[in-house]
């Protein structure tokens, strides 16, 4: 298990929020910030508020590299359209969310490792990165051997979340298929994003 992994409810204290919704979460006892000094309160700057915005977005995704996440930025600001919604969409065709979201793996951590260690195929072809770009109408399925996976089971029989509209999932078969973009109030975020605080953050 990687340090960011063993680490990721440190995340949700710093940020104080839930970030995953997980009922698991310390958060739910001690809604404050990690350290002797996480029970100060203090109002946030402009600065402030997009940086903490951009650490939401970047940690609800398995925390990805600040590099990572820059490049993702910067191809949606390259594209037409809406900047934050473009972000979005990038964030959402990421392999290791796109198995998250088809409840084959608890959290995004468990996405990334379920990726990385070949479980998964993508129209029928073994992808092992986790930050590989899912177009429409690919097929995402667990690997025949990979399917009796005690964590992967356990994540398509949890209650936790539902699968959402832009993805269709036969848990039975653990296929899916990506339909389609989303926009930012097609993704079941279980806290609120705001990706036009992190376009202004990187745009000053």
């Amino acid at each position: 298990m990687t340090k960011r992994a063993a680490s990721k409810y440190k995340i949700n204290r710093r940020l104080g929020v839930n970030l995953w919704g997980r009922p698991k979460s310390p958060l739910n006892k001690r809604d404050y910030g990690p350290g002797q000094h996480g029970q100060r309160r203090k109002k946030p700057s402009d600065f402030g508020v997009q940086l903490m915005a951009k650490q939401k977005l970047k940690g609800y995704y398995a925390n990805i590299s600040e590099r990572q996440f820059r490049r993702y930025y910067d191809e949606a600001a390259r594209r037409k359209g809406d900047t934050s919604e473009n972000l979005i969409d990038l964030l959402e065709r990421r392999l290791d969310a796109v198995v998250y979201r088809m409840k084959f793996a608890i959290t995004p951590f468990a996405a990334r490792q379920v990726v990385s260690h070949a479980h998964v195929l993508v129209n029928g072809r073994k992808v092992n990165v986790p930050s590989y770009q899912v177009r429409d109408n690919d097929v995402v399925e667990i690997k025949e051997k990979s399917k009796q996976l005690a964590m992967v089971l356990d994540a398509a029989q949890s209650t936790e979340r539902d699968v959402p509209d832009y993805l269709e999932v036969d848990h039975r078969a653990m296929r899916g298929k990506f339909v389609r973009s989303p926009k930012l109030s097609d993704v079941p975020y279980p806290v609120q994003m705001e990706p036009n605080l992190v376009v202004e953050y990187y745009s000053r």
